[in-house]
């Protein structure tokens, strides 16, 4: 083949792949929605070690940020009602979901992308439609949780919590744990601030995730850590640092607008 057309023929190939890359990432980033459906979930034979696949969040809601922010309360009293498993998928992929396919970012930032948090959701009998009760770790990449131990552990998780009863009641606790030393291997011991940091970035991710469910939660740092790493079956590495009880509350808030321009009327006006 004459190499006049050989370089024709290889300068047509690279325009058609670098015109089909620009197509994708416009599409990608002008939003355009695809009907993706959920892969189905066998409830059935589900063991120890059991990866269930949970139904893929959402990106568009029924609450704007700023009505959820406004809803956003620490609630500690929840009704007996049962959360299902799109609730929980949410929940769970606003905490540390991936938000950027291509280098695995997440919707809680993260000190030089370290991602030294675990998840965890301690779910009571009857509290996720279609669930055991059990201990579940969220694997972050797949979108799923995997089982840890079956059975009820509402009594051990709330002693643990120092007697918090809305351990308890609540249908699920998210609890999140940190591995240090991804982080402090790169930043020394500043990173353990960073850890800290982020993790305070999660919980206020769940809070407005589960304002925007109509749900209530609370963070908890009151615990023994040695016990409530042993609950969850968490490796020793792990430092739990924060337990959220998450269900529907007994009472929703919802923030009354002309009230809140009145209070600032009257701060400024210095009555």
């Amino acid at each position: 083949m004459n190499l006049k057309y050989l370089v024709i023929i290889i300068a047509v190939i690279i325009i058609i792949v670098v015109a089909t890359s620009i197509v994708i990432e416009l599409l990608y980033r002008e939003g355009v929605e695809v009907e993706i459906t959920t892969p189905p979930i066998n409830m059935t034979n589900i063991t120890i070690g059991s990866e269930i696949f949970l139904p893929y969040p959402r990106i568009k809601g029924d609450i704007s940020l700023e009505e959820a922010l406004s809803m956003r309360r620490s609630i500690r009293e929840y009704k007996d009602i049962s959360l299902t498993l799109e609730q929980l998928s949410q929940l769970l992929w606003a905490a540390q979901g991936i938000n950027e396919v291509r280098r695995g970012f997440r919707t809680a930032p993260s000190a030089g992308a370290t991602y030294p948090l675990e998840v965890y959701v301690v779910i009571r009998p009857n509290g996720v439609k279609g669930l055991p009760a059990g201990i579940y770790h969220y694997n972050i990449r797949r979108h799923s949780l995997t089982v840890i131990k079956l059975g009820d552990f509402r009594k051990e998780l709330t002693e643990a919590a120092l007697g918090q009863t809305w351990v308890y009641e609540a249908p699920i606790n998210i609890v999140i744990t940190a591995i240090y030393e991804r982080t402090t291997r790169r930043y020394g011991e500043r990173g353990i601030r960073y850890v800290h940091m982020e993790v305070g970035h999660v919980g206020q991710n769940v809070y407005l995730q589960a304002a925007a469910l109509e749900l209530g939660t609370v963070v908890i740092g009151a615990f023994y850590d040695g016990e409530v790493r042993e609950i969850i079956g968490a490796s020793k590495d792990e430092h739990p640092l924060y337990i959220m009880p998450v269900g529907v509350p007994e009472k929703l808030y919802r923030l009354n607008y002309e009230d809140l321009i009145k209070y600032y009327e009257r701060q400024r006006s210095g009555s």
